[in-house]
Order: C-alpha cells, then structure tokens, then sequence
C-alpha cells in the first residue's frame, strides 16, 4: 500500500510581522512627544537674553536645579514642578543649600528675564555663592539668525 499524497502546493505557514500598524503608532508618539516636550521645560514664562554662545544640554530633571528670575524680579524655583509658586530670595538660598547637601552633583542654572535688573541676578548669585555653591551657569537664547539680515 502506498502513502496517500496531498494534492497541489504545500502551505507553509506565514512567519512575517506586519509593522506598518507599529510605525503609525509610533510616528503618532513622536509628534506627541515634540509638542509637549517645549511645554516641559518652560514652566515659567522669562524672556532670556539673546547671546551667541555654545549651546549646553539643560534637562529639568535630579541633577540639575534651576532658579527663574522673572521680570518683575520674583523668584521660581523649576524641579519636576507643574507650577512652581514664587519664593523668596531666602528661601531659594536655603532651598538650594539644602539640596546641594544632599546631592552635591547637582547643577545650579539661572534663567534670568531680559528685562530684570542686574542686580536682582548678582544678588542671587551672591547669595548661592554665601552658602558655598559657586559653580552657577545662566541660561540664555541663541539669537535668532533671520533678524540679523
């Protein structure tokens, strides 16, 4: 007796992903992700000063601190906050002295408005200096290269 055989081609059975659902998906995420990712950082409007300078890496994230200084010359300091309140010049002394007690890597940045008196920045930057933080960056915008012609 012979093996009984199949008629016509043999299926094998299909071992392809379709990814195209996947790539939708993620392309959606990712224009999700650049718009909200402005609103993140910014949770205090300060209008910076234009420099020309080397762009740094600046994430609101534990290891660094900054402290808005507004035009009105109040105090904020920005830290996984969805609203930061205003504070008092003490206050983000002594914020920022604690903190950098507890986690001495951490980097102190200053957002200072345009339009805020110089003194209001040196005076903090005074202060932060008087409890022993004296590695200070400010934050600046790169200036806007189509006004320049």
């Amino acid at each position: 007796m012979e093996p009984i055989q199949q008629q016509g081609p043999k299926r094998r059975p299909m071992a392809e992903i379709n990814v195209v659902p996947y790539i939708d998906v993620m392309l959606v995420l990712l224009i999700i992700f650049m718009v909200t990712a402005p609103m993140l950082v910014q949770t205090v409007p300060v209008n910076l000063p234009d420099v020309d300078s080397t762009p740094t890496d600046i994430d609101p994230d534990d290891s660094t601190l900054i402290i808005s200084v507004t035009r009105d010359g109040a105090y904020f300091i920005e830290r996984d906050e969805e609203d930061p309140q205003s504070m008092s010049l003490a206050d983000v002394t002594s914020y920022a002295s604690k903190l950098m007690t507890a986690q001495p890597q951490t980097r102190v940045m200053i957002r200072g408005d345009q339009g805020v008196p110089y003194g209001r920045v040196v005076q903090l930057m005074g202060n932060l200096q008087g409890v022993g933080i004296s590695n200070v960056g400010l934050v600046t915008e790169a200036p806007d290269p189509e006004a320049r012609r």
